[in-house]
């Protein structure tokens, strides 16, 4: 079904003219990242109000195969820089993902906020880990994502623009991550 849905979006995307509406151009993108700005999608970033400049040079390294994930590689290809920035600027406007219904087991929150300041992770994403401006929202993000993330900037299989994740995740333990990403996905 997954490969469907992806086949799908390619051939929506390659075939999208600019004058249609970027609710019908985006619709593809929101297949796999969320109708309503959350991901229901495994290992899939939820999108909803991540900041325009941090999606624009996503969608941009994506384009330019910067970042190498083959999905985004074969939908962005086609993409303008005009496209990019008007795909960036309605994710900013998509409503910021709910963290899950339930608050979470206390000692790993405990455990992860304590990591989220001990590492400082709220000097560069902001006190709420809302992001900003070239930072990413990871508020509310995907504990599966934010774990894959965090764990490929500790290997260094994931390189950014900016090589600071990588200096921070180094003295973290696989053990830490699982509380980082628990934490940060059920913040209030």
């Amino acid at each position: 079904m997954r490969k469907t849905t992806t086949a799908l979006a390619y051939a929506l995307i390659a075939t999208s003219v600019s004058a249609e509406p970027i609710e019908q151009r985006i619709a593809p993108c929101l297949a796999c990242h969320g109708e309503k700005g959350q991901s229901e999608t495994e290992n899939t970033p939820s999108l909803g109000a991540q900041h325009a400049p941090y999606s624009l040079i996503q969608l941009f390294m994506f384009r330019e195969k910067l970042r190498v994930v083959e999905p985004m590689n074969e939908v962005t290809k086609a993409l303008t820089d005009d496209d990019l920035r008007l795909f960036s600027d309605f994710i900013a406007k998509m409503p910021k993902p709910e963290p899950p219904g339930e608050n979470g087991d206390p000692a790993r929150m405990q455990r992860g906020q304590a990591l989220v300041q001990q590492h400082r992770c709220d000097s560069c994403h902001n006190g709420d880990l809302s992001g900003k401006e070239n930072v990413p929202r990871i508020a509310n993000q995907r504990e599966d994502y934010l774990a894959k993330t965090l764990g490929e900037y500790k290997d260094n299989s994931r390189h950014g623009y900016d090589a600071s994740m990588a200096d921070v995740m180094a003295p973290i333990s696989p053990e830490q991550i699982a509380d980082l990403a628990y934490y940060i996905a059920r913040m209030r």
